[in-house]
């Protein structure tokens, strides 16, 4: 079966929102456009806003915390505005980079995240880069193959949403992308080079329909495969246009 191209993700805001796009550019020695270009600060960051550059995943809140960001959806519309909604939530549409709509994204989601936590402050940005959970300008890489087997090992179907990847490729057997740090990947008129194995945290434990964490995915990771490892991290090398359907074609 020749490799394809399943689905390309995105996730403007982050940890709160995902959304499908059917196609992308990509640039050399940048991220996905448009993935994590915001993220919101809590009070127990260790910057002073406005954020200037990269900082830690510990620095904002996060699924891991608070398992209801899980189940937020977001849209971007032609105007650059981001509907956001949740099952338990009323829609919100904000411009990120406006104060005001600032104000009531923060306000939005206090009903997801947990009191004893540091609560949330601030929504950042930093130009020309991603504030991703690496320093480093990868797009995430996982396999539908991968995500089948773990899923029959859960008794269930488990939603590619709760691992937050840009771009899952369908026909690869169950685990070969382990294999593949290092190689090189053609997807359409695109190249990338696989950097590192991607470790997951137990936000992926949380259902992205309900917000609610019901898969010990950790331990079906370790019982599977021995550790807690799920999706590759690659760096553009050569740019260009990539869209759902494209072969992906191991170098």
């Amino acid at each position: 079966m020749t490799a394809r191209l399943a689905h390309i993700f995105r996730h403007p805001i982050k940890s709160v929102g995902y959304e499908e796009i059917r196609s992308a550019p990509l640039t050399k020695g940048r991220v996905l456009p448009f993935d994590r270009v915001w993220a919101i600060a809590h009070e127990g960051a260790k910057f002073d806003a406005p954020l200037s550059e990269w900082a830690s995943k510990t620095n904002f809140v996060r699924g891991v915390a608070a398992p209801g960001l899980m189940a937020v959806q977001a849209k971007t519309q032609d105007d650059g505005t981001i509907e956001l909604t949740h099952p338990d939530l009323w829609h919100l549409r904000i411009a990120p980079d406006r104060a005001e709509d600032q104000v009531k994204l923060i306000e939005w989601l206090r009903p997801l995240w947990p009191e004893n936590r540091p609560a949330p402050r601030s929504v950042e940005s930093v130009a020309g880069a991603a504030l991703s959970d690496m320093p480093d300008p990868y797009v995430s890489i996982l396999s539908l193959g991968s995500l089948a087997a773990l899923s029959q090992r859960a008794g269930s179907p488990m939603s590619p949403h709760r691992f937050r990847g840009n771009l899952w490729v369908d026909g690869w057997n169950a685990g070969a992308e382990r294999d593949l740090i290092g190689r090189r990947l053609r997807i359409g008129a695109t190249e990338l080079e696989i950097a590192m194995p991607i470790t997951r945290c137990r936000a992926t434990c949380a259902n992205p329909e309900t917000g609610s964490a019901d898969i010990d995915t950790l331990a079906l990771l370790d019982a599977q495969w021995g550790d807690h490892e799920f999706g590759l991290y690659a760096t553009v090398l050569t740019g260009g246009e990539i869209a759902r359907g494209d072969s992906v074609e191991v170098l």
